[in-house]
């Protein structure tokens, strides 16, 4: 079974840290050791420890997103001080599948308040699919916003 990395939102700052984790392993190949390496750190013990206890210093959050090259933890971080975080849209031409994406989140988040209301789904998940499709409106109203004027997609666009 594929894991699908857009639509799942961590629940707490360690397992933020652990969906992390779980993401660099997946689809990058690399063991808490690699990870540490292209960290910087000296020692690959000292990762091991923040990931069990889920208290790593705030610096070297970019750089463990970088090695991971996903975003867990910022999103953990935007939504537990209660914001909700897009990647900046660039105006392109929106795909099928894009309309897609956003139709299904839409849908989810629907099902999961109905599955709340009847008593068969708990508040952090129900939470998590509302916030997956606010934050698919979003990008796209600053999509749409953008098209007058695209700009050039720089960067990496994983499937995070």
């Amino acid at each position: 079974m594929t894991t699908r990395w857009k639509t799942r939102r961590p629940s707490s700052l360690r397992h933020a840290l652990e969906m992390c984790k779980d993401y660099a392993k997946a689809k990058r190949n690399l063991s808490v050791e690699r990870i540490a390496e292209l960290m910087g750190l000296p020692d690959h013990w000292a990762l091991y420890k923040w990931l069990q206890n889920g208290r790593m210093p705030a610096v070297l959050i970019p750089a463990y997103e970088a090695a991971c090259g996903c975003q867990f933890v910022t999103h953990w971080l935007a939504s537990s001080g209660g914001k909700v975080m897009i990647d900046i849209p660039t105006g392109r031409k929106a795909t099928a599948t894009d309309v897609q994406q956003l139709q299904e989140a839409l849908h989810a988040a629907a099902g999961a308040i109905i599955n709340l209301y009847k008593g068969e789904a708990d508040t952090a998940e129900t939470l998590a699919a509302i916030r997956v499709g606010m934050e698919g409106l979003a990008w796209h109203h600053g999509n749409v916003e953008q098209s007058a004027q695209p700009q050039l997609e720089l960067g990496d666009t994983n499937d995070e």
